[in-house]
């Protein structure tokens, strides 16, 4: 029987520092003399192996983006972003490669409502030995309304979202261009923190290994999760799905028409 459940550490879990909602508590990314079992670093972005693995039968791992740690990946400079996303691509795909891992995940978490424990801007690699966390994935969820289209790169907002309401999708074709790729990823962030709704704080972004060699990152808004959700699996979608498009394309992209 194919394993669905993650077993959480609870014991491991107690342990974990937090300094999303308590920014006075000590960062333990920003002590970078103290940071163990560093598998690569490039320049101020390194891939280590996560102090406290709550996930049994799990290899995690986490990349720290950036030696700021009041940052945040919509800040980033153009080369920064390209460094990193090209840095981090590659771990995933190193990991992908070793047969000992059923699925690897590949995620980030942003602001008090994403799930995540410190604000220190961060990426997570993680190997299953025995989930495949993609055995039930409807790539029709990755579809929706064109916001770009650009050298392999298409930005949209999905008509079929997972979670909903709102759901951004970035997809990297095989003979993609990488740079535009990131560059659209930090738009739809950038969207998300400052003009989607004022008290959007929290975002989470998953990546995606889809059919030929396509890779799309899936960008969602946090606040509480729908109920209808949580106890019946069913997701919403807003009937403002247009509106949306009009404004990131009126923000970002009328200047390139």
């Amino acid at each position: 029987m194919t394993r669905s459940h993650l077993i959480f550490d609870s014991s491991i879990g107690k342990q974990k520092p937090e300094t999303i909602v308590n920014r006075q508590n000590p960062c333990p990314f920003c002590n970078v003399e103290a940071l163990t079992h560093i598998m690569d670093q490039k320049d101020s972005i390194i891939w280590l192996e996560n102090k406290y693995p709550v996930l049994q039968d799990a290899f995690q791992t986490v990349i720290i983006e950036t030696d700021e740690c009041t940052s945040e990946l919509s800040l980033y400079s153009k080369e920064h972003l390209h460094k990193l996303i090209d840095f981090a691509l590659k771990k995933w795909k190193e990991m992908q490669e070793n047969s000992e891992y059923k699925s690897v995940l590949f995620f980030k978490n942003h602001g008090p409502m994403s799930g995540g424990s410190l604000r220190h801007p961060h990426m997570q690699i993680v190997g299953l030995k025995n989930v495949d966390a993609y055995r039930e994935l409807d790539e029709r969820q990755f579809e929706g309304l064109t916001i770009h289209e650009e050298d392999g790169i298409i930005f949209n907002l999905s008509t079929l979202p997972r979670v909903g309401f709102f759901e951004f999708n970035v997809h990297l074709k095989q003979d993609g261009e990488q740079t535009i790729f990131a560059d659209l990823l930090q738009t739809a962030v950038h969207y998300v923190l400052h003009h989607f709704h004022r008290n959007c704080t929290s975002y989470n972004l998953f990546f995606y290994p889809l059919q030929n060699k396509e890779v799309v990152v899936k960008i969602l808004p946090r606040f509480s999760t729908s109920p209808l959700f949580m106890g019946y699996d069913i997701a919403q979608v807003s009937n403002k799905l247009s509106d949306v498009v009009h404004q990131v394309q009126e923000l970002y992209f009328s200047q390139k028409k």
